[in-house]
């Protein structure tokens, strides 16, 4: 099949959507979804965990908290969907509902991270990432668990958005 053909036929990579290539698009578009789902993983697990968690005295809950060692590494998929929801928040300037859309989802990425400095990371430090037990340990323990379940909130919406962005985007 000859260029002409393959142009006729519709089977270019050269399709745009207004002024964005389509391929290009349909990538951003995949992975804003992939990374935006994985980092519902998370704040979603401890979500589901708080109510177990939450009235553990001291030393079991510092015991309980060593089962998350190591998932910091989540930080590089939050930053991952950070990235990507604000690049097809920019692809999409000017497309109304989807732009909208995919402009939520990254503000609410955005904002698990202001959640996450706020009260999770000064919990962390507070307690040598739940090494220590401070005197106000119950407080941070509070403020450390539902500012994970606020995340999974957020972060879930930011999802939701997304995915009707990627529903609502006309070729």
């Amino acid at each position: 099949m000859g260029r002409a053909q393959r142009r006729a036929a519709g089977l270019t990579c050269q399709k745009r959507l207004g002024r964005v290539p389509i391929v290009p698009l349909k990538i951003v578009q995949f992975l804003a979804l992939t990374l935006t789902a994985l980092a519902l993983v998370p704040s979603g697990a401890h979500l589901f965990a708080l109510p177990n968690k939450i009235n553990l005295v001291a030393e079991q809950y510092f015991i309980v908290q060593n089962i998350y060692r190591g998932w910091s590494l989540f930080g590089v998929v939050l930053i991952g969907a950070l990235v990507a929801n604000l690049a097809l928040a920019l692809l999409l300037r000017g497309r109304g509902a989807p732009f909208l859309l995919a402009l939520f989802a990254f503000l609410c990425i955005a904002l698990t991270l202001v959640v996450f400095f706020i009260w999770t990371y000064a919990a962390n430090q507070a307690t040598n990432n739940w090494m220590m037990i401070p005197d106000n340990w119950e407080q941070l323990r509070r403020e450390w668990e539902y500012s994970h379940a606020a995340n999974a909130v957020v972060t879930f919406a930011a999802l939701c958005s997304l995915t009707l962005s990627v529903l609502t985007t006309r070729e």
